[in-house]
Order: structure tokens, then C-alpha cells, then sequence
């Protein structure tokens, strides 16, 4: 595991930030990480970015999924935290 963190937002709201390095990559992605990031508001999850076994790289940002295009670990963690800037202010 390189980063395990949760972070409160508001009284009802918090990130929980996941990622791991694996000695092969997840099934349908090309890199050796493993993530799971989230953005959950009054008990729902509102953005996610994982790369799941089977689908690979992607984010979900309230209904819609969509591909991600993972780089690095620097550059997930800033994407993500625009889609929850993105999402906090609209």
C-alpha cells in the first residue's frame, strides 16, 4: 500500500483515497497500480475512480462512468481532487 488516507470534507462528507503498487497490473490497465478513490456526500458515493479487474482505468462522477487515462499517481490524485473541487462547487 502507498497511500491510505480519509479525509473529512464537511459533517457529511469525506474522501477516502486508496492506492497500492502490484507486481502485475490489474486486468485491462498497463500500469502496476491499483486505486480506489472516492468522494462520498451524505452517505453517497459521488466520484470514483478505480481500476477494477475487467474494466481497467475509470472514473464515475455522479451517474455517468467514463474512461480515465492513468499516468501517474501524482496526476491521479490531481484529477481527482478537480472532480471534487469541480463537484463541491457547482
Amino acid at each position: 500500500m502507498l497511500l491510505r488516507e480519509r479525509h473529512q470534507i464537511r459533517a457529511d462528507a469525506f474522501v477516502e483515497l486508496r492506492i497500492w503498487r502490484v507486481p502485475v497490473p490489474v486486468r485491462n490497465s498497463t500500469h502496476d497500480y491499483k486505486y480506489a478513490l472516492a468522494y462520498v456526500v451524505a452517505g453517497h458515493c459521488v466520484i470514483r475512480y478505480n481500476n477494477e479487474a475487467g474494466k481497467g482505468d475509470h472514473k464515475h462522477i455522479g451517474d455517468m462512468e467514463m474512461p480515465y487515462a492513468f499516468t501517474t499517481p501524482a496526476k491521479l490524485l490531481a484529477d481527482f481532487w478537480f472532480d471534487v473541487d469541480q463537484w463541491r462547487l457547482a
